[in-house]
């Protein structure tokens, strides 16, 4: 019986096998034959092409999302490059100016260098200043080693700047012309009017306006902006005949007796990098 039941079986298997033979063997006759396929076989596209599409969206969508990530790293590293790039050129830009401005500060020491014929000179760079004594004293990077001694006279720029007010070995303390410091020790100056000396010291100095002030004038003579103020050797600190600046305009003092004059520096107080120390030769 169960010999009979398994050639049943394999029986069955022949006869599905000859009827697929059969149908797909006709299938593809019809096929041949007609323009358009048969029915079923419209069917089965149209579901194998349902299929196709319902499947080929979440993969569409898959793909341009992974594409967007892709630009979107690319272009985030591209923006992180250009940034870099234009902090390279803001860096390079600013050391640039700095640069320059240096070179034009050396330029204008060379200059009064060689016009300092009388003197023996040293230059030196600004080695410190700090802001609670701007206007009073800065460091400079060269000392007693180098030959600088107290109270030699400072210049940068065009005109006097101060003097040495203490020697180290390897630095000094510059005293600048605007120190209003009571203790400090005036510098002694003067100017010419109509052929009259006229003779004060630097009492004052305005930030504001970035002027000196020259007080305790003693003359009551006429003098005109644009006269030139140097110093005047009283006192035997300073030397003689060192530009100061320009009389930018003349006032009163406090009690409107006396002249008040205002000077407009030769040097930018604000501004000193590079200095000369002057010696009489």
């Amino acid at each position: 019986m169960q010999k009979f039941f398994s050639n049943r079986r394999l029986v069955m298997v022949v006869i599905i096998l000859v009827i697929c033979f059969g149908l797909m063997a006709g299938s593809v006759s019809l096929r041949n034959r007609r323009s358009t396929p048969p029915l079923i076989q419209q069917f089965g596209n149209d579901i194998v092409g349902f299929a196709d599409g319902i499947v080929a969206v979440p993969a569409n969508a898959v793909s341009d999302g992974m594409s967007s990530v892709g630009q979107l790293f690319n272009t985030y590293s591209e923006n992180r490059a250009l940034k870099q790039q234009v902090t390279d050129l803001a860096q390079t830009k600013v050391r640039d100016q700095t640069l320059a401005h240096e070179n034009k500060q050396l330029k204008q020491e060379l200059k009064l260098n060689k016009s300092l014929t009388d003197y023996n000179t040293v230059t030196a760079s600004v080695y410190m200043r700090t802001p609670s004594a701007w206007q009073k004293q800065l460091v400079i990077n060269k000392g007693e080693s180098n030959g600088i001694k107290k109270n030699m006279p400072v210049m940068s720029g065009s005109g006097l700047i101060g003097r040495i007010a203490e020697v180290n070995k390897t630095n000094s303390k510059v005293e600048l012309l605007s120190n209003t410091n009571d203790a400090a020790n005036r510098f002694a100056i003067t100017l010419d009017a109509s052929g009259k000396a006229v003779n004060g010291i630097i009492t004052g100095y305005d930030a504001a306006s970035g002027e000196l002030i020259m007080g305790q004038v003693t003359s009551k003579a006429k003098i005109k902006a644009g006269t030139k103020v140097s110093t005047s050797g009283m006192g035997g600190v300073t030397p003689k005949g060192l530009y100061v600046g320009k009389v930018s305009r003349v006032g009163k003092d406090d009690y409107g007796l006396a002249q008040k004059i205002y000077i407009r520096p030769a040097a930018n107080f604000n501004d000193i990098n590079i200095v000369t120390v002057a010696e009489p030769a």
